[in-house]
């Protein structure tokens, strides 16, 4: 009994946990992450179809042309004289997509990850046409946000397509009979390519998670009442067909190795049925998030003792046949009867683990379902081996089906989760915040009052007095219900971000009687500097470098330059999750100016203000196109976010960094900065 309340408190954390790897920095390089190439197609005469074809690196993902407005940056291509000597046949044809909801930008995200087509057709009305030019825009995300714009020239007479970055090679192609001889590279070599290990470090953090949260769920089943008791039978086994001890420690080694064998297979199984990533796409799926919820609904009520999910009996008397026959072939099927008979209560855990795990994509199922069997194996191995420490464990008893009905609880919490996925795809605002808290606060309360022994479920022993275990337990869950209860009037609940809706998908996003709290509440207007505004949290901000420069020196404090963009979603989670603690925020609004330059920002410069970049090339034409030339030229960066810290000289007073959620770190590199400009 003493030794499941701390394995239940790690694994309600594996329940509730949001764990993010956000770890890679991209500090002074510049990033790169796809290639494009070309081609022309012939159909008919006058009919051509164009098709580029883009190679993304591992991890990033650039957006489709068809993101919603609100959204990410699109992809975006703008033919030029379209209708002069030619004409577009229908709109561009896109490859396969992906569609996550964002609670971020409140819409749906459609991206393409390690490779996407896109082919237009093309319809010739002039003979004497032979090239066609057009402009590329697009957004490349991981951790850090990327614009990007090259320009695409298809000559249909050489059958030639040629992706430049250089806007004047590009503007004279075909009006200047050296510039055609001229053959400009595919892709100017100006920038530096990640590291072969980009994203790799991520991975690996992200399935290790997954394998020390498996062996959790893992030791949470061992704790049940299918499979506890079942630890002296095994041991009784090998004790009486064991003729020595060399030889009984030989077959319990065999006996946890082939139940790690059996339940890997199964993840195997799982990922060759479904693909590496297809149940990482179908998971934020509708259709998938509501058949996800049913089913974890279905295990809690058989946790909770509704009823029972079982194999058919004739598999574990077929398996215990062929276990009498000893050997190596008779451990196997007493592991594979053990994975048989406790299905009952092991089966709802593994379902969760594989939703969850196959969500992540990749080996996860496999890596969740070896970290789940060497949990339940070693604990076997170990007793069998070692038969005297047996008289070490507490007894079975109520406690394992308590153990059960705690965990009943915790799958039907994470089985609104999914339900709620479902709905912020759908933006049907059914399972808004409030709503979503308040079955959360009527889970828990129910699991509360059951610890507390005031709640009777069909399979509990009759108690006349509760162990100071389930009553901690109990402590801890009421605690945890009585902090969700100020979320339904607006407490930002962080303990839990990324579970619940986001605020803003609320009946009241400030809160119940509230509203956004304007300029007045922070500086007095007669006092709010010219060419400032206030942005997130009420921070004193400057989107014009000159202006914000010259209000550090009027006020003699540092700056904080923030390369950004309206479309940049880790620049958002910067905002809302580092820059909204107290000891950042009184930084960002007492001790720094604050300057952000959004490099995407469409607003267009007055004509006599438009110019080609000398360092990349490019036509520079709006404030984006700016900020975006300004960081590559003086900065050597191209990613977003992007922070450095400088003096009224605009000197860098420390290294600069990127996306930084671990807020010790940021607050760190704050406090460097600020000391030195001191």
């Amino acid at each position: 009994m003493k030794y499941y309340l701390s394995i239940l408190l790690v694994f309600l954390t594996f329940i509730t946990a949001n764990a993010q790897f956000d770890t890679q920095k991209h500090q002074g390089e510049i990033v790169d992450p796809v290639e494009w190439t070309g081609k022309i197609e012939k159909k008919s005469e006058n009919n051509y179809q164009f098709i580029l074809e883009a190679d993304i690196e591992e991890e990033w993902h650039i957006y489709s042309q068809n993101t919603p407005e609100g959204g990410p940056l699109p992809l975006w291509f703008n033919y030029l004289d379209s209708g002069n000597g030619y004409q577009l046949k229908g709109k561009t044809k896109e490859s396969e997509s992906k569609r996550q909801y964002s609670e971020l930008f409140e819409v749906d995200e459609v991206y393409f990850e390690k490779e996407a087509t896109f082919k237009q057709d093309i319809v010739i009305t002039d003979e004497n046409l032979s090239v066609i030019k057009m402009e590329l825009k697009y957004q490349v995300c991981k951790e850090v946000c990327i614009g990007e714009e090259y320009y695409v020239i298809f000559d249909i007479k050489k059958d030639l397509v040629k992706i430049i970055q250089n806007y004047d090679d590009f503007s004279t192609y075909g009006t200047s009979p050296k510039k055609e001889e001229k053959q400009p590279e595919i892709k100017e070599e100006n920038t530096k390519k990640i590291a072969e290990d980009v994203g790799e470090n991520e991975e690996e953090k992200g399935l290790i998670t997954i394998f020390f949260l498996a062996f959790i769920a893992g030791f949470a089943a061992l704790l049940t009442p299918c499979v506890f008791p079942m630890i002296p039978m095994t041991v009784g086994f090998f004790t009486k067909q064991s003729k020595d001890r060399s030889k009984g420690i030989k077959n319990a080694l065999l006996y946890g190795f082939f139940i790690v064998i059996i339940y890997v297979l199964l993840g195997t199984i799982v990922t060759a049925i479904f693909g590496a990533d297809a149940l990482n796409a179908l998971s934020t799926n509708v259709t998938f998030n509501i058949v996800f919820f049913i089913l974890l609904v279905i295990f809690a009520a058989s946790f909770l003792g509704a009823f029972e999910i079982m194999l058919p009996n004739s598999w574990a008397n077929k398996v215990d046949r062929q276990a009498d026959r000893g050997g190596v072939i008779g451990i196997f099927f007493m592991a594979l009867a053990l994975a048989i008979v406790s299905f009952s209560c092991t089966g709802p855990i593994v379902g969760t683990l594989l939703v969850e795990a196959a969500s992540k994509g990749g080996l996860a199922p496999i890596i969740g379902m070896l970290g789940f069997s060497l949990a339940i194996a070693i604990p076997f191995a170990l007793f069998a081996m070692f038969p005297g420490w047996m008289n070490t464990l507490p007894k079975s008893g109520g406690w394992l089906n308590t153990v059960k009905v705690v965990l009943g609880f915790l799958e039907l919490a994470l089985a609104f989760k999914f339900l709620s996925n479902a709905d912020l795809v759908l933006q049907a605002h059914i399972l808004e915040r409030e709503i979503f808290l308040a079955i959360w606060i009527a889970i828990f309360g129910a699991l509360a009052f059951y610890l507390f022994g005031k709640i009777k479920l069909p399979h509990d022993s009759p108690i006349n007095h509760i162990s100071v275990g389930r009553l901690g337990l109990g402590l801890l869950i009421l605690s945890f219900t009585i902090y969700l209860i100020p979320g339904l009037w607006g407490a930002p609940l962080k303990m839990i971000s990324g579970f619940t809706p986001p605020l803003n998908y609320s009946e009241a996003p400030y809160g119940v009687g509230n509203r956004k709290v304007g300029v007045a509440s922070t500086a007095a207007k007669s006092d709010f500097p010219d060419h400032a505004k206030l942005g997130p949290h009420d921070i004193l901000t400057f989107t014009d470098y000159e202006k914000g420069v010259e209000y550090a020196k009027e006020k003699d404090l540092p700056i904080l330059l923030d390369f950004t963009g309206y479309a940049c979603i880790n620049c958002r989670k910067m905002e809302e999750r580092v820059w909204s603690e107290p000891q950042i925020l009184g930084k960002l609004k007492k001790e720094l100016v604050l300057i952000s330059l959004y490099v995407d920002a469409k607003e267009k410069l007055p004509e006599d203000e438009r110019y080609t970049s000398k360092t990349t090339g490019k036509r520079i034409r709006t404030i984006g196109n700016k900020w975006s030339d300004f960081q590559i030229k003086n900065y050597g960066a191209n990613a977003q976010p992007y922070y450095i810290i400088l003096n009224h000289d605009e000197e860098m007073l420390n290294s600069p960094i990127g996306y930084t959620p671990d807020i010790e770190e940021y607050e760190a590199w704050l406090n460097e900065g600020i000391d030195n400009f001191k």
